[in-house]
């Protein structure tokens, strides 16, 4: 491992713009933008993925050993990722950094507290919380309603029984009312760091946010419960974007982890900023399958921020393309062409949504040990009928020499004399119903959206609020285009159950709640945290 000063004078940072947290992480300071914000922009590529399977895609192993590739082919390249969450890391999956020989170093720091930002949208967030309720406690001169507060409290770990709570309890302990706790990543201030431009368009998103409703019914504001500037003081440090490398030493700018599944599943604004000016491309990711990472990067992050991104990776797997196929997770591992290719639509599908948004796509094919060539051979056949290029990749086995061919066929389409012809898939001006049904009928290919009697009563606030430019954040199921997690392959017709419709106007989207999600996960049966031991030295074992 480098050094992060090495790191940062060989992607052209000089150490006067770093804020060194240790040997090898460090901030960026906002004084580098003034040196670097007038040189001309990389090209941006996406990867994203088919919908994840119990085995494991590789998306992010994808994008570091991509960067590490093109790195090696003589394109100056920098990685733009999300920082992990704890819930996850000692929950469902471990670690959240790639692996094998496509990973970001320091592993351990980065999967865990790394330089507090997670931490620090925590306590912004539970500050205002925090502040709501002492303002109904000392005379409530806002008149907030109790029953109408919207603003919950986070904790960056899954925690399924603080889901619905009771606050207030006991005399002079406040007014009692049900609330709840989310994820940290699902927290609006994670979303509002992660789509600023910078300090002071954090601090205006923040003072939009909406915490509840007065007892007439009017919107009231955090800006209107005075919170804005402390909430600003506790991330001042949090919206500068971190700096880490590959095993390789390639740069990765680490920065803002909102889940896709639930929140708009992109690393920061501010982030890929700083890449697009640092490197000739900048390969970042987006969470969970293209269905809804990539259609989220593509209709809120990039449509806000300006950005135009000039290529996709859709990353696919053997295995996952026969559990689409109706293969069980213990016999993934045994050749199946028959289910394989059953499996392909999942694949088609996300190659032709991808195309709706005028990005041309490379297939990237994660390769596994037991995967065989005729498997193997299937998918590169499915990609010549589609007329889409397409690569194996071992980056995990090999580092960035196995991602050569991928890095090959990217520089072919990234040289290719086009137009970016990217676009969102609908118009600001259509309304909150509209956007929606565009997103189940287009990207889904469900029939419509169904609406509960509370998501009908949020879509009347919309309208009586004149909100209807709001963008739309899908809240769904991550393993199906349906919201329906067991509904795999590439499912047609159905109806898509819309369960609330929520407001982020700091984050400039309403969150569509659909089928079961939650925005509090819960443990596994075996958490990853069982798994690690930490020895004498301190190393930490199993948190990969």
């Amino acid at each position: 491992m480098k050094l992060i000063t090495e790191v940062a004078a060989e992607a052209g940072i000089v150490e006067q713009h770093l804020e060194l947290y240790g040997k090898y992480k460090s901030k960026l300071s906002p004084s580098l933008w003034q040196d670097i914000q007038h040189k001309p922009d990389g090209k941006l590529v996406l990867v994203t993925a088919v919908n994840p399977t119990p085995a494991g895609e590789g998306k992010t192993l994808t994008t570091i050993g991509l960067a590490q590739a093109l790195n090696a082919a003589g394109v100056r390249t920098v990685a733009a990722l999300r920082e992990p969450s704890l819930g996850p890391c000692l929950g469902m999956k471990g670690g959240a950094t790639g692996g094998g020989k496509s990973q970001l170093v320091p592993s351990d720091d980065i999967n865990l507290h790394f330089t507090g930002d997670i931490h620090a949208v925590t306590s912004a967030h539970n500050l205002l919380a925090a502040m709501i309720d002492n303002h109904m406690f000392h005379g409530n001169e806002l008149k907030l309603d109790p029953q109408r507060m919207v603003w919950k409290r986070v904790m960056d770990m899954n925690d399924r029984s603080l889901r619905s709570i009771v606050t207030g309890l006991g005399d002079g302990n406040g007014t009692v009312r049900e609330s709840g706790f989310q994820i940290s990543t699902a927290s609006e201030i994670m979303a509002v760091l992660c789509l600023c431009e910078n300090l002071e368009d954090l601090k205006e998103r923040m003072g939009r946010i909406l915490i509840g409703y007065d007892q007439s019914g009017r919107p009231v504001t955090a800006r209107e419960l005075g919170a804005v500037e402390a909430m600003t003081a506790l991330l001042k440090e949090a919206v500068k974007p971190n700096l880490v490398q590959t095993l390789e030493g390639t740069p990765a700018i680490v920065h803002g982890g909102p889940f896709a599944n639930i929140a708009h599943g992109c690393s920061s604004v501010i982030g890929t900023r700083y890449a697009l000016k640092l490197g000739e491309v900048v390969v970042t990711e987006a969470g969970f399958g293209a269905d809804l990472g990539a259609e989220k990067f593509m209709n809120i992050k990039c449509r806000q921020a300006g950005l135009v991104p000039s290529a996709a990776v859709l990353v696919v797997t053997v295995k996952s393309l026969k559990y689409n196929g109706g293969i069980h997770k213990e016999q993934l591992g045994s050749e199946n062409r028959e289910a394989l290719r059953a499996g392909l639509c999942n694949m088609e599908r996300h190659i032709e949504n991808l195309g709706k948004f005028g990005v041309p796509v490379v297939v990237a094919i994660n390769h596994f040990a037991g995967d065989t060539e005729a498997e193997v051979e299937e998918v590169l056949a499915a990609c010549r009928r589609l007329k889409v290029p397409a690569a194996v990749s071992r980056v995990w086995a090999e580092g960035g020499a196995g991602g050569l061919a991928l890095a090959g066929e990217l520089k072919k389409l990234l040289a290719g004399d086009r137009k970016d012809r990217y676009a969102p898939l609908y118009a600001d001006g259509l309304d909150i119903p509209g956007k929606i049904n565009t997103i189940v009928r287009e990207i889904y290919r469900g029939n419509e959206a169904v609406f509960s009697p509370a998501a009908k009563r949020s879509l009347a606030v919309i309208e009586r609020l004149g909100l209807q430019q709001l963008q739309v954040c899908m809240a769904k199921t991550p393993y199906s285009f349906s919201d329906q997690p067991r509904l795999l392959g590439a499912p047609e017709g159905f109806t898509l159950g819309v369960r609330d419709i929520t407001l982020s106007l700091g984050a400039g989207f309403a969150v569509v709640v659909t089928g079961n999600i939650v925005t509090m996960p819960g443990l596994p049966a075996t958490p990853a945290a069982e798994g690690m031991r930490v020895d004498a030295d301190g190393k930490i074992c199993g948190l990969e």
